[in-house]
């Protein structure tokens, strides 16, 4: 496993690389999933590439990049990004290749998240928003142990209509609780 920084069963996380370009901005134009990640436009190979090298600028800002641990093929991206500090809250951001969709890595790379998240970083509280309209990531949310908070109605315009756009949280005490690591100890 090339540079791994955390690893599950079937993937491993790593530091993305300016060798990733390519493979991230391909994903940031996907139509797929361009509509849950709310990026109206396309992005160039310099775009993306400024984006990617600014990513490791900030000490509130974790990414990671998503690779299948059988020939170590990079498959996503996800991120932790810092609240303040007092409040020990972050927000997570994820992306998989659509070829990879429903295929249960979105759900280990969110578990490796939030261990590396309430587990490494001592948080207390994880969030997220998600479109109404990305029925696969808010199973995938909520078998992670996320819970809905709120709704912002009609926050999100895209495809001719306006969508709702979901709050969801999860607690250090309740991923404790949920997960199988902290089980076995």
């Amino acid at each position: 496993m090339k540079n791994a920084c955390r690893s599950g069963p079937r993937i491993y996380f790593r530091p993305l690389e300016i060798e990733d370009v390519e493979f991230l901005q391909g994903q940031v134009n996907n139509e797929e999933i361009q509509q849950y990640i709310g990026v109206y436009w396309p992005l160039n190979g310099p775009a993306e590439k400024e984006w990617l090298q600014g990513l490791y600028k900030s000490r509130e800002k974790f990414p990671f990049g998503i690779v299948l641990q059988e020939g170590q093929r990079l498959i996503g991206s996800c991120e932790l990004r810092l609240g303040p500090a007092a409040h020990r809250t972050a927000d997570v951001g994820i992306a998989v290749a659509e070829e990879f969709q429903g295929q249960g890595y979105g759900r280990e790379a969110m578990g490796l998240l939030l261990e590396y998240g309430f587990g490494t970083l001592n948080l207390n509280r994880i969030e997220l928003k998600v479109y109404s309209n990305n029925e696969r990531g808010i199973r995938c949310y909520e078998k992670c142990g996320f819970r809905r908070e709120g709704v912002l109605r009609e926050a999100r315009w895209w495809d001719g209509r306006w969508w709702d756009v979901f709050q969801y949280g999860i607690l250090a005490r309740e991923w404790q609780t949920l997960s199988p690591r902290n089980a076995a100890n």
